[in-house]
């Protein structure tokens, strides 16, 4: 523990100076751990994109199945990552936003109605429409982690950006609420804290991923994005230029290496290697002609490769990701998420990058599908700047240019919820400023 103890004393040392320069975000994955570090030079408010001073990834330990099975090795991981991160960018970081799929991802929208006198809607009728949607925010045993204002509506007048001014009989607002377990984020900022760093938020993967990889006219005409980890497969739905419904499958691409390892009697190293050498999940030309090797298992030196034509492969890895897909598919339509007819679907994650996958992405939800990159992040390396990389780049991003939240992140990620303690006074006041903040 020496070097950590070590990188604890420099933080320390420059943790206020860390906290004003730097902004770093951390993926937490099953397959990679990675850090993201921006400087607050790095944003560019006159094209709205940002620019990373600091990268690194690692392979991620102690993460299995979209759960933290070991803390000491994530702890680890994260340490590892984050250190190397701080040393391209120069900076000394306290505190790390984490981004993930664990945890159970759900959401809930709110819905809040106040009524108006015969007078124009004013700040205050604001509040007391926030307020009352916060207060609703209770989920026993659920962690909010985002709060986010979706719409406001005057009587039967919906899509109102800002009402204020405007005449009515009810004000309404609907609230977006995203959540994980509470004991999982509890885990979280104590294996932070194993390694000297501040839990500043959590944001959920395929919310951070959208962030960076889509348009701003897919969020406003309708746009899922599907998040492919190596541990779980996420969704984020837009529609209307916000964030209407998250979900989480605990099935990811660490389980089509596993389902390779079994088929072709391999270890889990050597079938990774195959399916990215030579994995895709449609048909090619000769794959019955074409041999592929993969190790044996066992530790006998005189054991000869496993030998099995491409279409083996193929067979595997194809079932796994077209049943991942259609099971996304039938959570959403069983989710009543507002998806527009004509939203297109835009893959991001690591295992996206797999041949196939967006073929089958067409076939099994019959729409338009793309592949996401972090394009708010221009200036990123090569080696960084794929689909796996758009959690990192999206937190950070969301870090320079919202969208705006009801309840501030390090509000959300502190001891309290938001509903603790604080009184309807507090409820008020926090309310009371976002709006001033924000409309």
């Amino acid at each position: 523990m020496s070097r950590l103890q070590d990188k604890r004393e420099a933080r320390e040392g420059l943790k206020v100076l860390g906290r004003q320069s730097a902004v770093a975000a951390v993926d937490l994955g099953a397959s990679k751990i990675g850090c993201f570090i921006m400087k607050s030079d790095g944003i560019k408010a006159d094209d709205r994109t940002i620019q990373v001073a600091g990268v690194a990834h690692v392979r991620s330990r102690g993460i299995r199945g979209g759960a933290i099975v070991n803390l000491e090795e994530t702890a680890q991981a994260v340490a590892q990552a984050v250190e190397r991160a701080e040393t391209m960018a120069g900076v000394s970081i306290s505190g790390v936003v984490l981004t993930t799929a664990v945890g159970q991802l759900a959401s809930t929208r709110v819905h809040a109605h106040v009524s108006l006198g015969a007078k124009p809607i004013t700040d205050n009728d604001l509040s007391r429409a926030l307020q009352m949607a916060l207060v609703q925010a209770r989920f026993p045993g659920r962690r909010p982690i985002h709060l986010l204002p979706v719409a406001w509506s005057v009587d039967a007048q919906r899509g109102v950006r800002d009402p204020r001014g405007m005449f009515g009989r009810t004000l309404s607002l609907e609230l977006m609420v995203v959540t994980m377990a509470e004991t999982v984020f509890a885990t979280l900022g104590h294996c932070m804290e194993s390694v000297h760093l501040q839990l500043e938020g959590v944001v959920a993967a395929p919310f951070a991923s959208a962030l960076a990889a889509l348009e701003d006219d897919e969020m406003d005409l309708g746009c899922v994005c599907i998040d492919m980890g190596g541990g779980s497969t996420s969704v984020a739905v837009f529609a209307g230029g916000s964030l209407v419904h998250v979900d989480a499958l605990a099935v990811g691409g660490s389980h089509v290496t596993a389902d390779i390892a079994r088929g072709l009697s391999t270890t889990i190293a050597g079938a990774e290697r195959i399916k990215t050498l030579h994995g895709s999940a449609i048909a090619s030309s000769n794959e019955d002609r074409e041999m592929i090797e993969a190790p044996p298992r066992g530790d006998d030196p005189g054991a000869d490769p496993v030998v099995a034509p491409r279409s083996l492969l193929k067979g595997v890895i194809a079932p796994r990701v077209e049943e991942t897909l259609e099971l996304l598919r039938e959570r959403l339509k069983a989710s009543g998420a507002p998806i527009e007819p004509g939203a297109g679907i835009v893959l991001t994650g690591g295992a996206s990058q797999l041949a196939g996958v967006r073929e089958l992405a067409i076939r099994t939800f019959d729409r338009n599908v793309r592949l996401g990159r972090p394009r708010r992040a221009p200036h990123l390396a090569e080696a960084a700047s794929g689909p796996a990389f758009c959690a990192a780049a999206g937190v950070l991003h969301r870090a320079a240019f919202g969208p705006r939240e009801a309840v501030m992140e390090r509000t959300l990620a502190g001891g309290r919820s938001v509903r603790e303690s604080d009184g309807r006074g507090g409820v008020i006041l926090r309310a009371a400023n976002w709006l001033r903040d924000n409309l």
